[in-house]
């Protein structure tokens, strides 16, 4: 479902724009840089609505129920997208398959504290996010099958039978745990979700902007189309060293491991902005890239469920809706920024910032030790 949902849902958008851009049974004129940018940060709202209903509906059906609903986003956001005959149909179906991440992510969480002994879980829940990989290589493949301005709409099929498919094989593997027992926990430890919060934001605008704008980047270099869904699945297959991050946690804390991935991140946009017009330098670009995504994203389910063991749905949600909300902007104020500067400026800067977000991460305690448990909590590790 992961693999399905971001690997492909989430980030399909920017795979498929340098072909939209130009169709004419969506424009006329084609597209310009704003309202591409625009679609995109519609992408990543559709992903801040479900991280924000996912926890509603865990609490009244159970923590399998969202990922039931993101499936069902994904299959009916493909449907749409495929074959929208306007810009505003293709950013409806955008929104809803860029949905089905944010229903099913931090209900994994939930689920794996459940179902998972308390020594197993960094491991279970680097596993689960590293699923990514999977749907990125998945997305590489159709992509290249699809190549040509009429041939994006295939990547989009793909996602609604591949979201279909997961949606059923998540009914009939995952177990169904009741709604986790309320008003006995108390509330979320806050203070101790802001450092990964603020990792939130770089990692989330970072992954964004390359994302959106790597294939399109490609294209302005005049490559030729096949190097983008290359890029892609080589994210995914170099992206599996990300299923060692809980081992990486324990081993060198987790606060270290985050800036390590932004440090990933930032690099891979300083080499794409400044030498994408060469395929082996792109490539370069993905290859780094890829530890900093899927690193990123396992440290964010392994760090909030180190500071909420109890509750490590709500403490992932709580810190992504943050930076899900920093996903939204980014695209938008991208594409307004490219009729001042450069795409290769915008990319370098975006860079800076990361890198002054990983060096303020570094200035913090090796690790941030998870809270006491508090009285009357049930035990984490036992099957409800």
């Amino acid at each position: 479902m992961v693999g399905v949902a971001y690997g492909m849902g989430r980030y399909a958008f920017g795979l498929t724009l340098p072909s939209l851009r130009g169709d004419p049974s969506l424009s006329a004129g084609g597209l310009d840089d704003a309202v591409l940018g625009l679609i995109a940060s519609g992408s990543f709202a559709g992903y801040l609505l479900g991280l924000l209903l996912a926890p509603v509906v865990g609490r009244r059906f159970g923590p399998r129920a969202p990922t039931t609903v993101g499936g069902t986003c994904g299959l009916v956001g493909g449907v749409l997208a495929a074959a929208a005959p306007s810009p505003l149909v293709l950013a409806v179906g955008t929104v809803l398959a860029g949905s089905a991440a944010g229903w099913v992510w931090a209900a994994y969480s939930d689920l794996a504290a459940a179902v998972v002994a308390a020594p197993h879980r960094p491991r279970t829940l680097a596993v689960i996010s590293t699923g990514t990989s999977a749907g990125l290589v998945v997305s590489g493949i159709v992509g290249l099958a699809a190549i040509g301005v009429p041939g994006w709409r295939l990547v989009w099929v793909a996602i609604g039978v591949a979201s279909a498919a997961a949606g059923l094989l998540n009914l009939l593997w995952t177990p169904r745990v009741p709604p986790r027992r309320t008003g006995r926990t108390g509330r979320l430890a806050l203070r101790g979700l802001v450092v990964p919060t603020i990792f939130s934001v770089g990692f989330h605008v970072g992954v964004t902007t390359f994302f959106t704008w790597a294939a399109d980047m490609l294209r302005r270099a005049a490559l030729a189309p096949g190097w983008a869904p290359v890029l892609y699945a080589l994210v995914g297959v170099i992206g599996l060293v990300a299923l060692g991050t809980g081992g990486w946690c324990a081993r060198f804390g987790t606060v270290r491991v985050a800036a390590a991935t932004l440090l990933f991140l930032a690099a891979s946009l300083v080499v794409l902005g400044a030498g994408a017009g060469s395929a082996a330098v792109a490539l370069a670009a993905a290859a780094v890239f890829a530890p900093g995504i899927m690193g990123g994203a396992a440290v964010l389910a392994v760090w909030t469920a180190e500071i909420e063991p109890e509750r490590s749905g709500e403490a992932l949600t709580a810190v992504v809706v943050v930076g899900a909300v920093a996903a939204v902007v980014a695209p938008a104020v991208v594409g307004l920024l490219l009729g001042v500067v450069s795409l290769a400026a915008v990319l370098i800067g975006l860079a800076v910032l990361l890198l002054a977000t990983a060096a303020g991460l570094l200035s913090r305690p090796r690790s941030t030790p998870a809270p006491p448990p508090r009285r009357g909590a049930g035990r984490s590790d036992e099957h409800p």
